[in-house]
């Protein structure tokens, strides 16, 4: 068997075995924290942006919120009631909706 070496140059620093991390070391775990409180919150800030701009606030809101609830409760909270509500506005125009009335060919006739 060979054995493996860390990689050369610039890779050495990102490499787990050269410095032995394991993914729940504490400085990575807030390095993660950090990283998702910042995209998630400018997801969020465009969406709202997107409320009086032309774009899809709709969609993009919830998506800044998903990446929110990755690390924190609260926003997996407002997750679900948005799930909820779009779930219930949903089943209340298909219940609104009156099915579409078919011209068949003996009815056209008089």
């Amino acid at each position: 068997m060979s054995h493996k070496h860390p990689p050369k140059g610039w890779l050495r620093w990102i490499h787990p075995e050269t410095y032995n991390f394991h993914p729940s070391t504490p400085g990575l775990k807030a390095l993660k924290t950090v990283v998702v409180t910042l995209v998630g919150f400018s997801v969020v800030a465009v969406g709202i942006l997107m409320i009086v701009t032309p774009g899809p606030a709709i969609l993009v809101i919830p998506a800044g919120l998903a990446i929110l609830a990755l690390e924190f409760a609260w926003a997996r909270r407002w997750l679900r009631k948005i799930k909820a509500y779009t779930r219930a506005l949903a089943l209340r125009a298909r219940r609104g909706r009156k099915p579409k009335e078919t011209s068949s060919p003996r009815n056209s006739r008089p």
